[in-house]
């Protein structure tokens, strides 16, 4: 069948929309008939080559939708349910098998190898030459997407559903690294360095815990309001201030907890000098591939715990529809982060995000079954 997707020919060009073939489900997979799909950080990254996802080929990630059709074999979903589109998982490896398919042991081939398991790909250019698929399972930059039935996650929420597809990936990552990689108790400091979807989300989510105290470094005026609306009880411009010395102020000492959001070497190494003995500094921004940061020895000796986290932990059927629930009670107003654009103008999305003037761009697939207030 056909289908329409942003096409990515060669690493750091442009998307191109146009009609391309998508294959029917074959045994053990879904055929999802996309709604909307986040842009996040990652695709830009892979759009660049610094993540090795093969061209040509389909990227995004963070698609949400509706069912459409279902290969022999699947069970537990039906035509015409709403799904967010998860990450892929093996279910066998001894992660998978321990609650942890963040970290499945086969998370790269799955994520960037281009298509199914078997090297085969499910989309097509027209004249029959293949396209790379199954970007982190999936492949959401089109309005079609074959997917395995385990990443799939059903929800219920008074958020529009074309909202939803951010939790994914880039909005569960900041959220889940505060809610599962954390653990903040009564008075504690958290510092976040970058206040995009990801970083805001953690502000959000540091509001929900006891911690009295969220410093967030960010050069955007913009942004340094919108952490502030959030949650945040001290913003910084890193322009102005040194920002290490700046933070022990604050805090009255080291903070006990920092999150990178940048993926950028020198404040990665701010992140890990914010934080003291018995701190932790997480680490999830996403750098070039081969980027290396360093660490004083002694100081992280003492206590110090430096660790990485991917798309939040935990396990998406149980993390999403929490960050709903806190949704729809007021208490986690991801939704506030989002502008719209339609496929089409997906370049233009992506380079208002890497300009800094919209935190969350979502790209509309198809006709919005709710009101999608802040598109532009």
């Amino acid at each position: 069948m056909r289908t329409t997707a942003a096409v990515l020919a060669s690493r750091a060009e442009r998307f191109t929309v146009e009609e391309v073939e998508i294959d029917e489900p074959r045994a053990g997979e879904v055929l999802v008939r996309l709604v909307a799909s986040g842009v996040c950080h990652t695709d830009a990254v892979a759009q660049q080559g610094d993540l090795p996802f093969p061209v040509p080929g389909v990227l995004g990630h963070e698609g949400v939708g509706r069912i459409e059709a279902l290969g022999d074999g699947v069970t537990g979903h039906a035509v015409g349910d709403t799904v967010l589109l998860g990450w892929p998982w093996c279910g066998q490896c001894r992660n998978c098998l321990a609650g942890q398919p963040r970290y499945c042991l086969q998370l790269a081939p799955l994520l960037i190898g281009g298509g199914r398991a078997d090297g085969s790909t499910s989309l097509r250019r027209l004249d029959g030459t293949p396209l790379h698929s199954h970007f982190f399972g999936q492949s959401s930059f089109a309005q079609h997407a074959i997917v395995g039935p385990s990443s799939l996650v059903p929800f219920s929420t008074t958020a529009p559903t074309e909202a939803v597809g951010v939790l994914a990936c880039g909005i569960a990552t900041g959220a889940g690294a505060v809610l599962n990689t954390l653990s903040l108790g009564p008075g504690d400091s958290l510092v976040v360095f970058g206040a995009g979807a990801v970083g805001l989300a953690a502000v959000m989510a540091a509001r929900l815990t006891p911690a009295t105290t969220i410093v967030v470094v960010e050069p955007n005026a913009a942004r340094r309001a919108l952490a502030s609306k959030h949650g945040a009880t001290e913003v910084l411009d890193p322009a102005g201030v040194d920002v290490v010395p700046a933070i022990h102020e604050i805090c009255g000492g080291t903070a006990d907890a920092a999150l990178d959001c940048t993926g950028i070497p020198a404040v990665i190494r701010q992140a890990i000098d914010s934080v003291g003995m018995l701190g932790t500094a997480v680490l999830i921004g996403a750098a070039p591939a081969g980027a290396e940061f360093s660490a004083d020895h002694l100081s992280t000796l003492w206590g110090k715990r430096i660790v990485g986290t991917l798309g939040g932990e935990s396990q998406s059927p149980r993390l999403v529809p929490a960050l709903l629930a806190l949704h729809d009670q007021g208490r986690f107003p991801f939704t506030d982060l989002i502008q719209y654009f339609p496929l089409a103008e997906i370049n233009e999305a992506l380079e208002a995000s890497r300009a800094g003037d919209v935190v969350k761009p979502v790209l509309q697939l198809s006709e919005p079954a709710h009101d999608t207030k802040g598109r532009r």
